[in-house]
């Protein structure tokens, strides 16, 4: 018996040794199968960058549902891995509806601060209840403050998904914080004017967010024919051009600063309609209106760098809708409408850009030719298998709504509808007549990246009462689209020189308990997880007792 004693003070002795140690020396082992818990070098080098205290308020404590105590977990362990990485990072647990008798006010200001409540159904013991939970993080350093959202709801997903997704963005979601709080040498984006373009409050939504990471400024095109060089000197100062749905044509000369622009260094992204129609055009016909091509003098542009915008329609059995009215008067009624024009593009998950984000709303988009070159192509967006394109001119009208389509001729789908171009540019006047003369003119520029998308108005934000809502949001049926975020991830893709998009093509796998499962067999293991200890418990004591009694008997 004093040699079982003497090996208990062993290594009881041993496990105070190891942990005094472990105080002194501070080491963690990710043993998951997809080392969700070893942070992205990126991710490590913009939290190593904080030299003063930054405060992270975690909106997930309290009484909340099971699928949320898993995202909070998990949430709680990517922060204690940014602490071990820089000891200025803490956080919080913070319950924001503790005080229940302040519950509707705290809403309300959570509400103001841009913080939208999920609003989850709870099914327990056959009961039914509705819960909300803010899933939101705030991180505050020194006198600014960013909202990092840590659920990501994509439409049609379970619960499990829900979860998987949140947890697949939450790396990249608070990395990307960080870097909006430390950045303080901004890169430059210039917004394209002068040829007929969106105008700011269309784009505003996108504008307001890009610049919390850029700074904004506009090139008009129009001052080309006076003063070519200006433009192009002016231009160089930025490192992103935006060209949002231009509707004139571009000049040659326009055409050749632009492209001057691109070949020295400057990335690009293009949102280009090919085929001319508006919904409001159709609504100001009386139910309908022609569909034109649009010409705008950039087919050679960007057949240069292997894609060709064809001026036709795509109509998609994947749509979005349309809201309208039937009924006169009191009597009228708003009916959300299948519109085939309105694609619902769903992403292909083959790039940092478009990885785990919500569908993308297109309007009266054209499809691409992918054409072979020299220049690396990723397809980011693509139409459904079940689409086809409809040629113009053609008359569009309302009344297709009504008529059944025939599914048999959505035969032609997958049509690419946005493309990255990268590698080394080559100017599309190589070894051609120059509209005019620029200084220090290159014909084979370095490595670099644009973007081409066939719809202009993916970019476009609703109004109401003459003020921008939320890019992405439609005010007639209160859906919620991808647009912002692929546009957004597309603008940091182009300018990131740090590699921190990349953790967005982070695999992460949760598993999570079987609800079904849990309410069947509830009965069987609260037995086990009660009665088995207990019973562990009387045979360890009946013969303890017995090698007692035998033992000192002898």
């Amino acid at each position: 018996m004093g040699k079982f004693w003497i090996a208990i003070l062993k290594a009881v002795v041993a496990l105070i040794v190891l942990n005094i140690l472990a105080g002194f020396v501070y080491t963690r082992f990710d043993l998951t199968e997809d080392q969700r818990y070893t942070l992205s070098q990126p991710a490590v080098e913009v939290a190593q960058k904080f030299d003063s205290p930054v405060i992270i308020d975690i909106l997930l404590d309290g009484n909340i549902p099971a699928e949320f105590s898993k995202l909070k977990a998990e949430t709680v362990q990517l922060m204690e891995s940014f602490a071990s990485k820089n000891s200025n990072i803490t956080y919080d647990l913070v319950n924001p509806l503790e005080d229940e008798e302040q519950a509707e006010q705290t809403i309300a200001e959570l509400q103001s601060l841009g913080l939208k409540p999920a609003n989850v159904t709870i099914e327990e013991n056959g009961k039914v209840s509705n819960e909300l939970v803010f899933p939101w993080a705030m991180v505050n350093y020194k006198d600014k403050t960013v909202k990092v959202p840590l659920l990501k709801n994509k439409q049609g997903s379970t619960a499990e998904e829900r979860i998987n997704n949140s947890v697949q963005q939450l790396e990249y979601a608070f990395a990307d914080a960080f870097t909006k709080l430390s950045t303080t040498d901004k890169k430059s984006i210039a917004v394209i004017k002068g040829n007929g373009e969106l105008g700011d409050i269309y784009i505003a939504d996108y504008l307001s967010t890009v610049r919390e990471y850029y700074n904004i400024g506009a090139i008009t095109l129009d001052s080309v024919a006076s003063n070519p060089q200006k433009v192009l000197d002016q231009l160089k100062n930025f490192d992103m051009a935006l060209i949002a749905k231009p509707t004139e044509a571009f000049t040659d000369e326009e055409k050749y600063v632009v492209d001057q622009y691109m070949v020295q260094g400057g990335k690009s992204i293009w949102m280009i309609d090919q085929v001319a129609m508006e919904m409001d055009s159709i609504y100001a016909g009386g139910g309908s209106a022609f569909a034109l091509p649009r010409e705008l003098n950039l087919k050679d542009l960007f057949f240069k760098y292997g894609v060709r915008i064809n001026p036709v329609l795509v109509n998609d059995l994947y749509f979005t809708q349309i809201v309208l009215a039937t009924g006169e008067g009191n009597d009228s009624q708003y009916n959300p409408l299948p519109w085939y024009y309105y694609p619902m593009v769903f992403s292909r998950n083959n790039h940092p850009i478009n990885t785990n984000i919500e569908a993308v709303r297109l309007q009266f988009t054209s499809p691409m030719d992918v054409l072979e070159n020299d220049y690396q192509k990723t397809i980011l967006l693509q139409s459904s298998p079940l689409s086809k394109t409809d040629g113009v001119p053609r008359q569009i009208s309302l009344d297709m709504i009504m008529t059944q389509p025939d599914q048999a001729t959505y035969n032609n789908g997958n049509l690419p509808l946005a493309v990255l171009i990268e590698g080394n540019f080559t100017s599309m006047y190589k070894n051609r007549v120059k509209p005019l003369k620029l200084a220090n003119a290159m014909e084979e520029g370095p490595a670099n990246k644009m973007i081409v998308i066939s719809d202009g108005d993916i970019i476009k934000n609703q109004l109401r009462n003459n003020r921008p809502l939320e890019l992405g949001y439609d005010k007639w049926t209160s859906n919620f689209y991808g647009n912002k975020e692929f546009l957004v991830n597309s603008t940091n893709y182009l300018l990131d020189n740090t590699g921190l998009i990349n953790i967005r093509n982070k695999k992460v796998a949760i598993p999570l308990l079987d609800v079904k499962k849990i309410a069947e067999q509830k009965t069987k293991w609260q037995i086990i997880n009660i009665g088995l200890p207990v019973l562990l418990t009387l045979v360890f004591g009946l013969f303890f007792g017995f090698y007692r009694k035998r033992k000192f008997s002898a």
